[in-house]
């Protein structure tokens, strides 16, 4: 049995009408760029976060980059992000001029822990970048309330949450603007790069149609500097396709992820499986166990053809492209511990129960 770590090509046969059907449709329109069917998309992408407002990019990256510069952080400001996260986080901050500054994450959900923001906020503090990682909602009551007293915006980094509900509230419905990544491998994933800002202030989304747009409101006339960064119409003609059977996609994600952690917790004191808040709906973007002999374990599982991830195994403070923030090994311990022990297995809506039973039963096998 061959186990691939992400499985595209049997979502596609699932939904392969109507996903060849729209793709016929937008290359006879003629409509490639723009037009009605990013407009269509973002208006139901939009209600599903619960905002108001949606703007298409050309990426996930682009969509932090670009919602940064909306809530006008630049030289001189900083922005709290994760320091367990991936690099697109930080250098969405540096883009704009910004310093990304390292906040470890909490040893429970893996997320930004909330506890330790207060103590890294300094007079150039603009902005908390929350990520909520694996698609599992960060403590967005104690964040808010820390934004709060100290007058900071929320950008919520989405990129791997689709769908997911922090006290049966959507997540991107929290922060000032929201970002999210449609990667192919993403829970609403295209057929290339792709992102979305979401928020609820018009003020912000005539910023960010503004941005993406080489800063122009209307054809020829340029009020600011801006970039090319637009969700193609066909990317968006596919995302509509795909965003009705999301929510459906995640229930069995989560399913499975429930399903994982009780085979794994069965005589397998070695694992660590994922905690979930009682508060939190986790859309499980990635099912992340800790292991001390993480290493071995991967070797062992991809010669029994079983891809798996590690995400991330070098925590951002030892990146080189970020060593001018000065930090040393044993700055960040829970994110270097995490970088250490964490294993990603394969799940997606089309994992079967006879796949996953063949996981469990070689990790068990390894551990004997």
């Amino acid at each position: 049995m061959h186990i691939p770590f992400v499985d595209l090509k049997s979502q596609y046969k699932t939904i392969q009408k109507e996903i060849d059907e729209v793709m016929l449709k937008v290359a006879s329109s003629g409509n490639f760029i723009k037009g009605p069917f990013l407009e269509d998309f973002e208006t139901k992408f939009a209600e599903f976060s619960g905002n108001k407002y949606a703007v298409g990019t050309a990426s996930g990256t682009e969509a932090l980059h670009l919602s940064l510069l909306a809530l006008g952080m630049g030289p001189d400001n900083e922005v709290i992000i994760p320091a367990n996260t991936f690099i697109a986080s930080a250098y969405a901050v540096m883009y704009t001029g910004a310093k990304p500054v390292l906040v470890d994450a909490d040893l429970f959900s893996y997320n930004i822990d909330s506890a330790r923001i207060e103590q890294s906020i300094t007079k150039k503090t603009k902005a908390i970048m929350v990520v909520h990682l694996y698609g599992q909602p960060a403590n967005m009551t104690a964040i808010k309330a820390i934004a709060n007293k100290y007058n900071l915006k929320i950008i919520e980094d989405a990129c791997q949450a689709h769908g997911a509900l922090y006290k049966n509230k959507k997540i991107g419905s929290f922060g000032d603007i929201s970002a999210f990544s449609f990667y192919p491998g993403k829970n609403l994933g295209a057929y290339g790069d792709g992102g979305m800002i979401v928020t609820n202030s018009f003020k912000y989304f005539q910023k960010l149609v503004r941005l993406r747009e080489y800063g122009s409101s209307s054809k020829y006339i340029h009020e600011n500097i801006g970039y090319n960064s637009r969700l193609d119409a066909l990317q968006a003609a596919i995302l509509t396709i795909k965003l009705k059977h999301l929510s459906a996609w995640n229930k069995k994600r989560n399913n499975l992820a429930l399903r994982y952690s009780k085979l794994l917790n069965k005589e397998l004191p070695f694992i660590i499986t994922p905690s979930e808040n009682s508060n939190s709906y986790h859309v499980y973007h990635l099912y992340v166990i800790r292991t001390p002999k993480r290493n071995k374990l991967f070797k062992f599982l991809l010669s029994n053809n079983i891809q798996t991830g590690i995400h991330y195994p070098i925590p951002l403070p030892q990146q080189k492209s970020l060593a001018f923030l000065g930090h040393k090994k044993g700055d960040f311990q829970v994110s270097e511990k995490l970088s250490k022990e964490i294993i990603s297995l394969p799940i997606y809506p089309e994992l079967t129960h006879n796949a996953q039973d063949y996981i469990v039963e070689k990790i068990r096998s390894f551990y004997k």
